[in-house]
């Protein structure tokens, strides 16, 4: 199997894996998830890792007494929180010098760094919660905020209350209804559908502005 390959599988069977991970690793499982989401959300170069289906398998996996519940949310608030600091902060150091012809350059997707961009002027400071709830643009975001020299207090203001609604709600959304039967037995067919709500804005928003240049 081919890398991709093994990356689409972790994402469609993440409770699969959840377990392996709960059994081998025990309470470092928490740094795991941890380690996950910080890259998510932390580096420009990593936007496909899980998130929005992570945070809902791990809360349907502490309502069954895998993980603390409490302990869970405050874990991947925290690493959400560092991954959007270090990733806007890569943003306003390297942002504006990255070349297209690059290996990072070559490595971002440029189209959904513009999309990004886009979205970003012209939604301002509450991108980055609404971005929270859409994989990809979410990763570019606070690159994009760095880059644009956005008042780092502005920015962590909304950082910290974006963390705090996607981590909870995502969390709890899995924590509540992560382990009812019809979902349970369709576990994948629920994050596939959440993956597709979550990047629903950014199409729309791709959509109309391929619209407008028509």
């Amino acid at each position: 199997m081919t890398i991709i390959q093994n990356l689409i599988s972790f994402i469609l069977h993440i409770d699969e894996h959840l377990v392996d991970i709960i059994q081998n690793f025990g309470p470092w499982s928490y740094a795991i998830l941890f380690l996950i989401v910080f890259v998510e959300t932390g580096i420009v170069i990593f936007p496909f890792l899980p998130g929005d289906s992570l945070l809902f398998a791990a809360g349907a996996f502490a309502a069954l007494g895998a993980f603390h519940i409490v302990l869970l949310l405050i874990v991947f608030f925290i690493a959400a929180v560092i991954g959007d600091t270090v990733n806007y902060h890569i943003g306003k150091k390297v942002g504006l010098a990255i070349s297209p012809r690059s290996f990072i350059g070559k490595i971002i997707n440029q189209e959904k760094m513009k999309a990004a961009e886009d979205f970003f002027n012209r939604h301002g400071g509450k991108t980055i919660v609404i971005a929270r709830f859409m994989p990809f643009i979410r990763t570019f975001i606070p690159f994009v905020a760095g880059a644009s020299r956005m008042n780092y207090r502005y920015f962590l203001v909304y950082n910290i209350v974006g963390a705090a609604i996607w981590v909870g709600i995502c969390t709890m959304l899995g924590y509540f209804f992560g382990n009812i039967p019809i979902i349970k037995e369709n576990f994948s067919t629920v994050l596939l559908l959440i993956i597709f709500i979550s990047i629903l804005p950014a199409l729309v928003g791709i959509i109309r502005a391929r619209l407008q240049k028509k």
